[in-house]
């Protein structure tokens, strides 16, 4: 079974700030709920095709890494832009999309989509369904605090 979220938020930030945050990886953990996300190699750049990102998603030491791969790259001349990622862990597999829309010059749209692969059969698609609606729920958070970090300027979003 595959399952797709997709989430959007507004932001009244442009979008080239927007687009600089979000794909700053390390400061993911400051707005994706319960996540420490980091270069997989911290050698090699993580922007581009090819760059690789790991996020430890759990509370302290119960978790799992969701190991990522960029498979597509695109910054856009308005500042805007879209990385699509390829989920390649054991309990994550899927393909994952960020994405900035330019609203204007003082304005954007954060856009984000999963569709993963949920293990296990008619169990796995239960579990799914009581899983769902909690994920869903932490994404909102977390974007809630993305647009307040954004939208604080460059103050907030530094102590974030």
């Amino acid at each position: 079974m595959r399952a797709l979220i997709r989430r959007e938020v507004p932001l009244a930030v442009p979008a080239a700030a927007a687009w600089e945050y979000v794909t700053d990886w390390p400061s993911q953990s400051d707005w994706v709920p319960h996540t420490r996300v980091e270069h997989a190699d911290p050698a090699a750049p993580a922007r581009g095709v090819g760059g690789r990102i790991r996020a430890w998603s759990g509370l302290g030491r119960i978790g799992f890494w969701d190991t990522m791969t960029i498979t597509s790259w695109e910054v856009r001349p308005d500042g805007g832009g879209r990385c699509e990622v390829l989920h390649t862990g054991t309990v994550v597999r899927g393909e994952g999309e960020f994405e900035v829309v330019a609203d204007g010059p003082d304005a954007s749209r954060f856009l984000w989509s999963e569709l993963a692969v949920v293990p296990g059969g008619r169990l796995g698609a239960l579990g799914w369904k009581v899983a769902r609606p909690v994920i869903e729920r932490l994404l909102d958070q977390g974007l809630a605090v993305l647009k307040e970090r954004l939208e604080g300027g460059p103050e907030e979003a530094a102590r974030a």
